[in-house]
């Protein structure tokens, strides 16, 4: 795919500030991490809300301890990435550059070319007080989260001004370059399905584990893909904990994405896993369309991809209009008009989007539907695409909420009655989780 892949770690590059944003977020070829600058990035460290700080870092001492990391020297990965040539870079962006290298299995000391393990190397740039905080920040969350929808964080270096992250090789790259690089392959519709579920696995399991997290970053450069497609969430840089006790959200500074931030904490400052459900939606529609969340090359309204899309989404005949032409016509329609629906619940007003529990088990219907597309090559392709479930998870998170989905009326949406009817009166699925069920305006009901 030609070039398309050094853009590892790089994100968003087309997306410029609104005027309200702060100026000191314009910058070409970086992700706008901060969408309301008011002083030196916190990202949960600073006492600026009261659950899930941390004290800010100085040095190793104030890394979290965990079994599953190795401290690198600098020296070591000089070596493993051949003193971080030019040749082996695969992705750059506001926090550094990233290069590919070659670890010996039992990390002690870089392997010879054609063995040892493949891994990314993300170097900071020296200068940034907010890069600092980042990288604190994924070293802590990735070395105590394991998942197989998270990316692996095999270690970092700490060595002087050298600020290093050393991951597992992604040799898939993001959903990014495959969705907005010219002269990418193509995404079959089953693999967009697939890529949606082990993003949304990820997102659940974060959600749901005993000490929730909060992504705050979740977008389609984001998401890294392996050999086999399946989508594993890297960036933890802008990751919170979650409310405790009786708190409802978590007060914080605005950080996050243009155009894939939940409207009402760009407005609010006040963080809840309903934020991620957005970003999530918000993705889902960059699956169906083909478009970017934000792209300031087009005319008016469709420049932002939530307002332009929410009229067809609810309508059948409509939404064929916002599809991607890439796919060719080529999906099954119910699975398509259904995800539609869920990407509109899920960029809903906040208190009617599902939990992120809800959006992964209707996705998972999805690999059950069925259709009535002649010639959809759906069928076939769930065959040859292995879709990783739950009971897959390699730390345990607590029990996943299956409480109905809703489709409701609000201010954002309107889905009328007539094509609801028809909506309903065409899925009829068996869930892989419980019994058959019909998803009605009401909910998810048993039968």
């Amino acid at each position: 795919m030609g070039n398309c892949f050094r853009a590892y770690f790089k994100v968003d590059s087309s997306v410029k500030s609104q005027p309200n944003f702060a100026d000191n977020a314009k910058v070409p070829g970086r992700s706008i991490h901060s969408l309301n600058h008011l002083g030196p990035t916190v990202l949960g460290y600073s006492g600026e809300g009261k659950h899930g700080t941390l004290p800010s870092p100085r040095s190793e001492g104030d890394i979290i301890s965990s079994q599953h990391l190795k401290a690198f020297t600098f020296n070591y990965l000089k070596y493993a990435t051949r003193n971080f040539h030019p040749d082996s870079l695969i992705g750059e962006g506001g926090f550094g550059n990233v290069y590919k290298g070659q670890i010996d299995e039992q990390f002690l000391g870089a392997s010879r070319l054609g063995s040892g393990i493949m891994v990314a190397v993300k170097k900071l740039k020296p200068e940034g007080f907010q890069g600092h905080k980042e990288w604190l920040s994924e070293v802590n969350y990735l070395g105590q989260l394991h998942h197989l929808n998270l990316v692996k964080l095999y270690g970092y270096c700490l060595d002087g001004n050298n600020l290093l992250l050393v991951y597992e090789y992604m040799p898939k790259g993001s959903l990014e370059n495959h969705l907005f690089c010219r002269g990418a392959r193509p995404l079959s519709w089953a693999t967009r399905i697939k890529v949606a579920i082990g993003a949304a696995q990820g997102l659940t399991f974060l959600h749901d584990s005993k000490q929730q997290v909060i992504y705050r970053d979740f977008k389609a450069s984001n998401i890294l893909l392996d050999s086999e497609f399946n989508a594993k969430l890297s960036d933890f840089g802008l990751a919170k904990a979650g409310p405790t006790g009786d708190h409802s959200h978590v007060s914080t500074r605005v950080l996050g994405t243009q155009g894939y931030a939940a409207p009402e904490y760009i407005a609010t400052g006040r963080l809840t896993t309903k934020c991620d459900v957005y970003s999530f939606g918000v993705v889902l529609l960059e699956l169906l369309s083909g478009r970017r969340a934000i792209d300031k090359t087009k005319p008016g309204v469709e420049q932002n991809l939530v307002e332009w899309s929410r009229p067809y989404l609810h309508d059948r005949r409509k939404l064929l209009r916002i599809m991607d032409t890439k796919l060719a016509g080529q999906y099954p329609k119910r699975a398509a008009y259904t995800t539609a629906i869920l990407a509109l619940q899920c960029t809903s007003e906040a208190k009617i989007r599902p939990q992120m529990s809800e959006v992964l088990a209707t996705l998972e219907l999805l690999t059950t539907m069925r259709h009535s597309i002649s010639g959809s090559p759906y069928r076939s392709e769930r065959k040859s695409i292995s879709i990783p479930t739950r009971d897959r998870m390699s730390v345990s998170s607590s029990p996943m909420t299956k409480s109905p989905l809703r489709h409701n009326h609000h201010r954002y949406y309107s889905v009328d009655r007539k094509s609801m009817a028809s909506f309903i009166s065409d899925i009829s699925v068996r869930s892989p989780m419980a019994s058959p069920a019909i998803l009605s305006p009401m909910g998810m009901k048993t039968i």
